[in-house]
Formats: structure tokens, sequence, C-alpha cells
């Protein structure tokens, strides 16, 4: 319920932005809270990530540690029951080879081909792919469907 007790004034406008080097009334005047020498207190001085202004920069002086799988990964190419379902006639198979004739993949794809569950699939196709998740396993032994790992 509103009352007077919980009204606000919705109209206030929000406070001003304090302005730099107006006199020593100001509070920011003479060096405008800059300091008096040295390169930060020019005016266009801005400072890079990780300056130290000469000294090594601490992230150059830090070890190289770890290892990251990144770059031994290959790429995976996934795609949904649906999708299939849509692409494919009966009779036909799935592959990555069919996948770029139907414009799917690009034409020099070295992607693993990987099958996931997502959607419902009617169609009788063959199914080769690198990968297969359980539900979709698990969907394709239901409706009958031949599929095998490359």
């Amino acid at each position: 319920m509103t009352s007077l007790s919980n009204l606000k004034d919705i109209n206030t406008r929000a406070k001003p932005k304090r302005r730099l080097g107006r006199g020593p009334g100001s509070k920011k005047g003479k060096t405008c809270a800059r300091g008096y020498n040295g390169y930060k207190s020019r005016s266009g001085s801005t400072k890079r990530y990780g300056d130290e202004g000469g000294q090594m920069r601490l992230y150059t002086k830090l070890p190289k540690k770890g290892f990251t799988r990144g770059k031994f990964l290959k790429p995976t190419l996934e795609i949904n029951l649906s999708k299939i379902n849509e692409l494919y006639k009966d009779g036909e198979t799935v592959s990555l080879a069919t996948l770029i004739e139907k414009k799917q993949a690009a034409k020099n794809s070295k992607a693993m081909l990987k099958i996931l569950a997502n959607g419902e699939i009617d169609k009788k196709v063959i199914i080769e792919a690198n990968g297969f998740s359980k539900g979709a396993i698990k969907k394709l032994e239901a409706k009958k469907i031949t599929f095998k790992k490359i």
C-alpha cells in the first residue's frame, strides 16, 4: 500500500560530475588529484596493461607452466538425429562424405563426426560416424536403425 511515508522522489537528477582544475575551493583544483610531476600527471597519459615503467613485466617473468591438449584435439562435427531426419531419405548413408555433399560440412573438413540424441528419427538410414552419444545409441537401437562406429 502506498502512503506518504514510503513515497520516493523519482525526478531527482544524477549527482553532477566533479569539475577538475577550477580553483582551490572546488576540492580538485590545481593538480586535479593527479599529483605533481611525471607522465601520469600530463594530459593524454594512459598506462598500458601490465606496464611497469621500464621494469620487465610480471607476466613475462613468470614461467610458462602446464599443458594444454587443445592443439592435439581433432575438430568434431556434431549432428542431431532431427537434422539427419530432415536431410536424408530412407536407405541413404549418413557419413562425413555425404554431409559434405549436402553442404552441411566444409569441403576439406577433417572433422570427426559425432551423432547426438536431440530430436527424433523415423527414417531407415545407415549411420557411419566416429562417435555416438549414449542417448543417440538408445534411440537408434529402439528404432532398429543400423549404425557403425568408424
